[in-house]
C-alpha cells in the first residue's frame, strides 16, 4: 500500500494538517475498516502506519461536542466538532476518492474496500 499523495485536512478555510507524500491508500484502507466496526467497538481513530514515526498522524476523537479531527504532528490543531453522520460522510468521500484514484493507476480495487 505504498501509494502516497499530499494530504490536507481543512476545517473550512483553516488548514489543520498538511503533509506531503502521505500514505493515503493505507489511511483510506484503515478508515474504511474503522467505519465498518460496530458502534460499540469503534472508539476513536488513531492512524498507525509504518510510514509515520508515531501513531496518530491522523486522529478522530469523540468529545462531548462531537467528533474532531487532528494529528500528533499538530497537537493543538483540531477541526471544529461535527456529528458522527457528518464525519462518516466526509471519511467516505475521502476513501471513495482515493479508491477511484488508485483504480486509475491500475491498482486492484480490493486494496481499499468500498463502503
Amino acid at each position: 500500500m505504498d501509494i502516497e499523495a499530499d494530504l490536507v485536512i481543512r476545517d473550512g478555510d483553516r488548514v489543520v494538517l498538511a503533509e506531503k507524500l502521505f500514505p493515503v491508500a493505507e489511511l483510506a484502507h484503515a478508515l474504511v475498516g474503522w467505519l465498518h466496526r460496530p458502534d460499540g467497538e469503534r472508539g476513536d481513530f488513531v492512524f498507525d502506519s509504518m510510514s509515520c514515526a508515531e501513531p496518530g498522524a491522523v486522529r478522530m476523537v469523540e468529545s462531548a461536542e462531537g467528533w474532531r479531527v487532528g494529528s500528533v504532528f499538530a497537537p493543538g490543531a483540531w477541526t471544529s466538532p461535527v456529528t458522527w453522520d457528518v464525519l462518516a460522510a466526509e471519511v467516505g468521500r475521502f476513501a471513495a476518492a482515493v479508491r477511484e484514484d488508485v483504480a486509475e493507476i491500475g491498482v486492484r480495487l480490493g486494496l481499499i474496500p468500498g463502503l
